[in-house]
């Protein structure tokens, strides 16, 4: 495995992009692999460590490249963290020969607030905007597939509140236009969603909003809806389960993960 660890700096702000690359052997088979971009939730406040490495580290087992960005949180505001995603989009597109990777199957993965920046690039990167403010064709941080994880997606009567007025600054002006599911078009990419019926920090209407509109719109879309757990749950076993909360270790949640690898598989 290659670790590596890469200053994302956009616009006199960084983040940091922590990467892990699975090593080619020459001569064997496999050859470029599919790259896994996790943003961590943590309601633009904190950045989740549960929904990091353990994550990253389960994607490379099963045969994924992976990496984690830990972009701006409050008090920077939008667009700022969404302008690190597309960076690192752009970095590892860029980079697709030095660290066999598949550079028609670069994945931005999401959970909680981390799934409502992931679904923003899905939703403006060939917004002319992000053109003039990153300087570079839209197509380098085109992201080619999300999953999402218990996402943030509609400001509306659903929303995380937390999340918006963080990311905002409290400009309820700014909240209508990132308000996801209203913002979806012909150009989102091949969708995978996951949440529970029991998140009462984000409701499943979050996934059930965006689901809808990217069904109207045609976007391939897979989506697991699970019966119990609360938010939050990551890998939904002992690995990230909190200490002392009950409910985190849900066994019946924990195949979200086989299931995305199936999905990125077959895109």
């Amino acid at each position: 495995m290659i670790l590596k660890t890469i200053d994302i700096s956009v616009e006199g702000k960084s983040a940091t992009l922590s990467g892990y690359f699975l090593e080619h052997i020459p001569g064997v088979v496999q050859g470029k692999r599919p790259v896994v971009i996790i943003c961590p939730g943590g309601g633009y406040e904190h950045l989740s460590p549960r929904e990091a490495e353990p994550v990253a580290l389960q994607f490379q087992a099963r045969g994924f490249h992976a990496c984690v960005l830990r972009y701006s949180i409050a008090p920077a505001v939008y667009p700022q963290a969404l302008l690190e995603l597309a960076e690192t989009v752009r970095w590892v597109r860029s980079h697709a020969e030095e660290f066999w990777v598949d550079e028609e199957k670069i994945i931005v993965c999401g959970f909680s607030a981390g799934g409502h920046l992931a679904c923003s690039l899905g939703v403006f990167w060939q917004e002319e905007w992000l053109t003039e403010r990153l300087g570079w064709d839209a197509q380098l941080r085109r992201p080619d597939g999300m999953i999402l994880g218990y996402p943030v997606i509609t400001s509306g009567e659903y929303a995380h509140r937390g999340s918006f007025e963080r990311l905002t600054g409290g400009s309820r002006e700014l909240e209508a236009e990132l308000c996801l599911e209203n913002r979806v078009t012909q150009h989102m990419p091949p969708t995978f969603l996951w949440h529970t019926c029991e998140d009462t920090s984000v409701p499943v209407e979050n996934s059930l909003l965006l689901a809808g509109a990217l069904w109207k719109a045609k976007i391939p879309m897979e989506m697991h809806l699970f019966p119990r757990g609360p938010h939050g749950l990551a890998l939904a076993d002992a690995e990230t389960a909190i200490d002392g909360r009950d409910g985190q270790i849900q066994p019946e949640v924990q195949c979200w993960i086989d299931l995305a690898a199936a999905w990125i598989r077959a895109l």
